[in-house]
């Protein structure tokens, strides 16, 4: 099974919101403006910024001048945030079947294993805690 992109799609569209939005009279953009940039469906664009609707980091406008801004400042926003919002899974998953209780590796490496694992998402959560989207705005086009 491949990795997930769905941290990266998301990232990808909330720093072409941190730098598009604030240019707009009402911070209103749509789904195809940003699918555009990501170079994807406008689809899964919007499934994307429906976890992060419901995480509370963007809000939709319906009717006239439909479209998507963001519900915090990028300055508020973490990758952390985004992680929370868009995977759903553990980063590294036990076997779905438990092992076999009469081997005695079998037994024992499911809670040495959560143990490791905890502490390694724990590590990449930290990671991503210290940045946040506006960050990603200035790194990826830096100047004005």
């Amino acid at each position: 099974m491949g990795a997930s992109s769905r941290m990266t799609v998301a990232t990808h569209a909330l720093t072409w919101m941190a730098r598009v939005c604030p240019k707009r009279p009402d911070g209103i953009v749509t789904s195809e403006q940003i699918a555009a940039s990501v170079n994807t469906n406008p689809v899964v664009i919007r499934r994307t910024l429906g976890r992060l609707r419901d995480a509370g980091l963007v809000e939709s406008q319906r009717g006239q001048g439909a479209g998507w801004r963001l519900a915090r400042t990028p300055e508020s926003i973490t990758l952390r945030d985004v992680y929370l919002a868009v995977e759903p899974n553990p980063l590294i998953a036990l076997h779905p079947a438990p092992p076999n209780q009469e081997c005695p590796v079998g037994r024992g490496i499911p809670p040495v294993l959560r143990e490791v694992y905890g502490r390694a998402e724990g590590a990449m959560r930290a990671e991503l805690a210290a940045v946040t989207v506006a960050d990603m705005a200035r790194e990826t086009v830096p100047g004005p």
